[in-house]
């Protein structure tokens, strides 16, 4: 939902600063102590570069502008270091500047950039001479080359790290760090102080409770890292510390991106009855597990202070809010005091999906039937099920049957779930199989039918806002159909088709009033991280209304159509000699047809999968072009 919003908000705001904040963690195992089978996990963790710098990118415009959206998850209450370390190292370079190479060189260390003559990457710097280039942590195809003669600054160029070419000459630059966790020197020498006092005391505590082998351990884990902390600037864990590191007191709330946020900033708070529970419960849960670190000696006490904010503290703290939802939780209606606006006329004059509930005794067979005919009208389908098992046994059946369906699960790294959704959208596949991840939020006007197996199972996944919330993914398509599969009748069932039904009649009185002809909504499909900024310019989307799509007897995108029309872009590009952008669109078309042939075999294959195969397939082709060389 956060990239669906993203990518709507860069074509909204074209000239705007968009940013995108969410966790950058493809795996994240915390650090945990399981006293009863005194089981210690170490903490490991996979980080999205590409997120990772979005991230980045997101803080620096806070820092530089006011035109600023950002789009972030509940990841935003989590520490990030704070505002004040993070602006105060900020390193700024002028042309004609003095400036002393190796006063350069140790201050880029202190923003923890790292040296590295040999593959230069993000958050790198690399060193020729007089020649000092940087690769911001903002930044993916774009670096800066500083050129000194002397203590003087010559020069400063924007280049492509990739192939060297020169993009830009600038007049300054302003470099920000390579980490949210950035500490100036005197505070992390002050901060060494007071985690050594704390180490002391909390190590006569333990001895005097007899309890030695924490206390051993303690001690020992602890003035590792103060060593690491005062050579490095860093350590592994280094977030444990942040109490002293961002000079708070005992029990205050951590540095969050609500910090970096004007006092003028305007919150929407989107699907607040998913979100709002969210923010209430990550505190505890956190406190727990640390909780249990500090009392077997694997953490100080002060580790706990590493924390997301607790749902008191977001509330004073949160500016102007507006809580934006389609099935609104007790909280937020409680807060309004009858006092809120319903927004259920539609400008598209579309009325919420006809709902037909029907036996779940024969549901898969009458399933397959339905999916059959959406398919050959050239509409998307969306089914959702109750358990994971379930839906990787009706996605191989399906399979086995001759339909092109991939199964959606909480598994699947953030970027590859949009993918498949825009795979979905464009056709690559038919049927999307889900259990949770096809409600709040999820747009795809292609989709004309959604599918509910076991509606009748009344429980958290089929509660009356988890219906609404699932039928509303057909109310972007003029012929937007709900097959609920129930052979009872439930409350949360009853209120929900009572539900969708006061929105349908209210919606056609509007339309009837004012002469409104429904029309389903008409959007383009673009890549969304592509949109990112310093990226390459995108891939064009495709949208309705073109010539060919004109011409197409399908309802929505075809991928056909779609293939045909990359292919034009493809030559327009090659022809106005924009190589760059000719490669990436044949690159892209490779993609789709390989995702399609991959599906066709195998539903359950990730999109690592159909990247491993392209690799392989442009190793073989460089591979015989060498052997015809004489």
């Amino acid at each position: 939902l956060a990239a669906q919003l993203y990518s709507e908000f860069k074509s909204f705001f074209p000239d705007n600063a968009v940013g995108y904040f969410v966790s950058y963690y493809d795996y994240y195992q915390p650090e945990a102590y399981v006293p009863r089978s005194d089981t210690y996990i170490e903490k490991e963790s996979n980080i999205n570069e590409q997120i990772d710098r979005m991230r980045h990118a997101a803080t620096r415009m806070l820092l530089e502008r006011d035109d600023v959206v950002i789009v972030a998850s509940v990841s935003c209450i989590y520490g990030i270091g704070s505002v004040e370390s993070y602006s105060n190292m900020i390193i700024e370079l002028k042309k004609d500047e003095e400036v002393s190479r190796d006063d350069l060189l140790s201050r880029l260390v202190a923003l923890q950039y790292k040296r590295n003559n040999v593959a230069f990457l993000r958050g790198d710097f690399r060193v020729r001479g007089d020649t000092v280039d940087i690769f911001p942590a903002h930044y993916e195809d774009r670096a800066w080359r500083i050129e000194l003669f002397g203590d003087q600054i010559e020069s400063i160029t924007e280049f492509d790290p990739l192939t060297g070419e020169k993009a830009a000459v600038l007049e300054s630059v302003r470099i920000y760090a390579n980490s949210h966790y950035v500490i100036p020197r005197p505070t992390l020498k002050q901060a060494v102080v007071h985690i050594r006092d704390e180490m002391k005391t909390r190590l006569q505590e333990l001895e005097a409770a007899g309890r030695l082998l924490e206390a051993q351990r303690l001690e020992q884990r602890t003035l590792f890292d103060i060593e690491m902390l005062e050579a490095t600037g860093s350590c592994s864990g280094i977030e444990n510390y942040s109490r002293y590191l961002t000079g708070r007191a005992a029990g205050q709330p951590p540095p969050t991106l609500f910090e970096y946020l004007p006092d003028e900033t305007l919150i929407f708070v989107d699907e607040s009855h998913v979100t709002i529970p969210q923010i209430g419960g990550m505190f505890k849960g956190d406190f727990k597990r640390k909780s249990t670190l500090a009392e077997h000696g694997f953490r100080l006490a002060s580790c706990v202070d590493n924390r997301p904010l607790r749902f008191e503290e977001w509330d004073v703290m949160r500016p102007q809010t507006v809580y934006v939802s389609a099935t609104p939780g007790p909280w937020e209606m409680n807060r309004t005091d009858g006092a809120f606006v319903e927004q259920i006329i539609r400008p598209t004059g579309l009325i919420d999906p006809v709902c037909d509930v029907r036996p779940a005794t024969n549901q898969v067979d009458d399933l397959m039937g339905e999916c059959r005919a959406a398919a050959a009208k050239g509409h998307r389908v969306l089914v959702t099920t109750l358990t994971k098992k379930m839906a990787e046994d009706l996605t191989e059946y399906m399979h086995e049957q001759g339909l092109r369906v991939r199964y959606l699960h909480s598994d699947i790294d953030t970027l590859e779930r949009i993918e498949i959704v825009r795979d979905l959208r464009l056709g690559a596949f038919d049927i999307l199989i889900g259990i949770n991840l096809l409600r709040e939020g999820l747009d795809i006007p292609e989709c004309a039918l959604v599918a509910i197996l076991d509606a009748d199972k009344e429980g958290f996944l089929r509660s009356e806002t988890s219906l609404v919330q699932t039928i509303g993914r057909a109310a972007r398509h003029l012929e937007g159909r709900v097959l609920l599969y129930a052979d009872k009748m439930t409350g949360s069932l009853d209120r929900a088709l009572a539900e969708t039904s006061r929105r349908r009649e209210k919606q056609m009185a509007h339309n009837i009033a004012h002469n409104i002809t429904p029309k389903s909504v008409q959007k383009g499909i673009a890549d969304v991280i592509a949109q990112s900024e310093g990226d390459h310019t995108p891939l064009a989307p495709y949208a309705f209304g073109t010539s060919d799509s004109d011409k197409a007897p399908l309802h929505g995108n075809n991928l056909r159509l779609h293939l045909v029309a990359l292919q034009k872009q493809m030559h327009k590009a090659a022809d106005d000699l924009d190589f760059e952008t000719a490669a990436r669109v044949r690159d892209e078309i490779k993609r789709l047809q390989e995702t399609e042939l991959i599906i066709a075999d195998d539903p359950f294959a990730r999109q690592s999968a159909v990247d491993s195969k392209l690799s392989t397939k442009a190793a073989k082709g460089t591979k015989g072009k060498r052997k015809k060389r004489r």
